[in-house]
């Protein structure tokens, strides 16, 4: 599993504000890099995963921990 190397805590942001954090991150970083958001917006399990397939990136991980949903994504691009 790829080591995180941003982690952005959107907990209390909503939609779209946990997406735009991370594509702020992702831009932020090298392609390899991992970023791992938080969200307890529950629209981000969806919204994510959506973004990423799109633009050709990678989820290394996904995990709900209470309210809490953390997805981490690699930037291949």
């Amino acid at each position: 599993m790829s080591e995180v190397t941003k982690q952005v805590d959107a907990r209390g942001s909503f939609c779209p504000g946990p997406l735009m954090e991370l594509i702020k991150g992702i831009k932020k970083s090298a392609i390899g890099d991992v970023v791992e958001v938080i969200s307890n917006d529950k629209g981000s399990r969806v919204d994510i995963p959506e973004w990423v397939a799109k633009m050709g990136h990678e989820i290394v991980h996904e995990k709900l921990d209470g309210d809490d949903y953390y997805i981490a994504v690699k930037k291949l691009k």
